[in-house]
This record gives C-alpha cells, sequence and structure tokens, in this order.
C-alpha cells in the first residue's frame, strides 16, 4: 500500500476533538468550535449565524457536525445561510472532522461548524 502525506496549503486541519473542545494547530478551542481556513474560534451554536456569515466570501459551505448523534440543522440556521449562499452538509462531528480536513486538503472552501460531542 502506498500511503500520500497530506498537504494543508491554505488551511490548519482538525487535530483532534473531545466532549467539550477541538484542537486546531495546537490550539485547544472549546466547542462550539467554527474551524476555516484562516482560523478556528469558539462559536455559541446554531443560534450564531453572524459568526459564519461574516465569511460568507470565503465559503461555498459548511459542514454541521452536529455531535455525537446526527440531526437536523434548524430550520433559522439553514435559512440564513442559504439565503447567502452559504450550502449547509449536516454530519455528526465525527464525520464532519474528517471530511473538513479531506475537502481543505483540496483547496475547497469550506468551514466546520463543530457542536460537542457527548462523553
Amino acid at each position: 500500500m502506498i500511503l500520500t502525506e497530506i498537504q494543508y496549503a491554505d488551511a490548519q486541519p482538525i487535530e483532534s476533538y473531545g466532549p467539550d473542545f477541538v484542537r486546531v494547530a495546537g490550539e485547544v478551542i472549546a466547542a462550539p468550535t467554527i474551524v476555516h481556513a484562516e482560523g478556528a474560534s469558539h462559536w455559541t451554536g446554531t443560534d450564531d449565524t453572524e459568526a459564519i456569515l461574516a465569511l460568507s466570501d470565503k465559503l461555498d459551505f459548511i459542514l454541521l457536525g452536529t455531535g455525537s448523534d446526527l440531526r437536523h440543522a434548524p430550520a433559522d440556521f439553514r435559512r440564513a445561510l442559504e439565503e447567502a449562499g452559504i450550502g449547509v452538509e449536516v454530519m455528526k462531528t465525527d464525520s464532519a472532522c474528517r471530511t473538513y480536513n479531506v475537502l481543505v486538503s483540496e483547496g475547497r472552501r469550506v468551514a466546520a461548524a463543530i457542536l460537542p460531542v457527548s462523553a
């Protein structure tokens, strides 16, 4: 088997996550967290669309990691982002973290909005 090292030219990958944190570039950030090509920061959750809308010119879509269980995105959250031209893909947090890393390694214009996982 040939293994290829992934290169992250313009973004930092999600290194790990836990019940109440996400680690990006060696920094532990309290969850919920928003991660994008320019960095990562604490986010207050799906009631806060402004943090994502502020990135609208840099994103095509977000991956919403809904924790340990797959849940629907709140309708108001989805509507606000889609009206701004930002697609919303919903998946469990573990899948969202892995998918984010693959997509940013490909140079895609994506962010991950990560909700905490159950302990």
